[in-house]
């Protein structure tokens, strides 16, 4: 099961060259806070916010102490899905089959995807009042080193010619996809953003790789069936200087299985 790597490169182009592709929206968006209460319940409550800053701050999670990392358990609509600690301490998340969430009438089930993350990081509940609503399929996070979340996007929103077995190199080539999907994970335009990419493919599957300056993020994109999956790893500057080793390896660690 080999891996292949097909090379990097620096997007020397971005402040001169403009990105043909849209922001795919900029609407107000619903903030999530999370409080809680006896018996270990928790309560939700929103709070309409606007704005694109409000908006990138609430894709990458830098919500502050609001955002609560809460164990996992057996908390309705999730399934735990983490292995336990190898010999470096560090966890495998794979998506449980049994998960709920279909991401829309008439779509397939989710393809299982997995990742590997310190012994530390938690998962955080996921509603359907989240920023980008049923299409944030997950949260992780851990206080002290960053965030990820998954985004599940049915392709047909992008496409309509990829039929049910989507490639993400018939989506386009890794300008395209970052353009189009980039405004999707921080909620903004990425032009001039994008510091790098790399294009590796693992057990036959084409994966994209890209690192975006402030806000920090580290994307992985592939298709699988008729969803593209977004992975992201994010933090705030002090935890992106002192842990972007694990970042990194938290980001090129994403598999769909």
């Amino acid at each position: 099961m080999g891996t292949t790597v097909f090379g990097c490169c620096s997007f020397s182009w971005r402040c001169h060259q403009k990105i043909g592709f849209s922001r795919t929206r900029a609407c107000a968006k619903i903030g999530e806070r999370q409080d809680c209460v006896s018996d270990g319940i928790l309560k939700r409550r929103t709070a309409l916010v606007s704005g694109i800053s409000l908006v990138s701050s609430t894709v990458l999670g830098f919500s502050g102490e609001g955002l609560a990392v809460v164990k996992q358990g057996l908390v309705a609509g999730r399934i735990p899905g983490l292995s336990e600690p190898d010999e470096q301490g560090w966890r495998t998340y794979r998506r449980p089959d049994g998960k709920s969430g279909g991401h829309g009438v008439g779509w397939s089930p989710i393809i299982p995807y997995s990742f590997s993350v310190p012994q530390e990081w938690e998962e955080v509940p996921v509603s359907i009042a989240d920023l980008g609503g049923t299409e944030i399929d997950l949260r992780f996070a851990n206080s002290k080193q960053g965030r990820l979340f998954v985004i599940v996007a049915p392709v047909l929103r992008f496409a309509d010619n990829l039929g049910d077995n989507a490639k993400l190199e018939l989506i386009g080539p890794p300008e395209k996809v970052i353009s189009a999907f980039g405004p999707e994970v921080i909620g903004e335009n990425v032009e001039g953003k994008v510091l790098s990419m790399e294009v590796a493919e693992h057990s036959g599957r084409t994966y994209y790789q890209f690192e975006l300056e402030p806000p920090h993020v580290l994307i992985t994109a592939t298709a699988a069936g008729n969803r593209l999956y977004l992975f992201n790893v994010t933090a705030n500057g002090l935890q992106w200087k002192r842990n972007y080793k694990d970042l990194k390896k938290i980001s090129d660690s994403f598999r769909v299985v």
